[in-house]
């Protein structure tokens, strides 16, 4: 099963091990789900983990990232022309479309759910697990 992760879920799985964004990372960790990602997005994880807010050690965030790299899937998106409410969602929306795969996120709100699946995490694991 192919996703694109947004960062909330990502994020939220890190910092709470028990919550259901943990139970999507434990899937994609085990290698049940394969995230499909670009340049961007890992970008984007990076910039985010590495907030001193969270305080993820520096070396942890690369390991995971370096990990999602080599068990995920490289995507090439096209432009999208629809508008988002955050810029920043663009790269995971084109990226959804581009691997016809569904995002999961924490904030529904901000994918307009015409173009592609949007499942929040408890969604998500209803539907395939």
């Amino acid at each position: 099963m192919n996703i694109v992760l947004d960062t909330n879920v990502l994020v939220s799985g890190l910092l709470n091990p028990s919550g259901k964004p943990a139970a999507v990372l434990n899937h994609m960790l085990s290698g049940r789900i394969v995230l499909c990602f670009d340049s961007r997005i890992i970008d984007e994880y990076e910039r985010v983990l590495l907030r001193p807010a969270f305080r993820f050690r520096e070396e942890d965030v690369r390991n995971l990232l370096i990990y999602l790299q080599h068990t995920g899937v490289v995507i090439t998106p096209k432009p999208i022309s629809h508008e988002l409410s955050d810029p920043y969602d663009r790269p995971f929306m084109e990226v959804a479309v581009a691997a016809d795969c569904p995002i999961v996120t924490g904030n529904s709100k901000h994918f307009p759910k015409d173009f592609v699946s949007i499942l929040s995490p408890s969604e998500f694991l209803e539907k395939w697990f």
